[in-house]
């Protein structure tokens, strides 16, 4: 088994998911796709966050199961782009979660690197997808600290508190 299922072959869904802040531009030289992403939150705190995300063309419905280590359960559906703008507008925890996501190739792995706008503007995140929690990669020269494991750097407690509004000495 892969991980994504389980002994009867049912589908599971599972993200496996480290997270580094950016310490330099470095990778823009390898940028191989970039999407303006805004997404919100219908719930952001508890067992499960229920995310609404759009971009240009797509929608979608999000759960997420709590984090336990770098692994949690993720399900994804496709939603009518109306309905998502009326969840945003409507149901959404304020401010919603603006940026820009650029798919960066380094070594065997594409990265997601995130730059934040609006509350949250100033922050850049890189996140990598793993196939299994052991997973190892090529660290590259433009990756800082791990913050994986801090729930400050969460999209869902972004859109609560706001990058924004941290202290300076929160913000390292």
């Amino acid at each position: 088994m892969d991980g994504n299922e389980c002994d009867s072959g049912e589908a599971m869904s599972f993200e496996i998911e480290r997270k580094f802040l950016v310490i330099n531009a470095g990778w823009r030289d390898y940028i191989e796709a970039e999407t303006r992403l805004i997404q919100g939150y219908l719930t952001a705190s508890g067992p499960v966050t229920v995310r609404v995300r759009l971009d240009a063309t797509q929608a979608y419905l999000t759960l997420k199961s709590a984090t336990t280590g770098i692994s949690r359960r993720e399900f994804e559906y496709p939603i009518p782009f109306a309905d998502a703008e009326t969840l945003l507008r409507e149901l959404a925890v304020l401010p919603l979660i603006e940026k820009t996501r650029y798919r960066v190739r380094h070594g065997r792995h594409l990265w997601d690197l995130d730059v934040f706008v609006g509350e949250n503007a100033g922050l850049v995140l890189a996140e990598l997808e793993l196939e299994h929690v052991a997973e190892t990669f090529e660290r590259p020269a433009w990756l800082g600290a791990e913050v994986s494991a801090d729930p400050r750097y969460f999209n869902s407690q972004l859109a609560q508190h706001p990058y924004c509004r941290w202290e300076q000495s929160e913000q390292s």
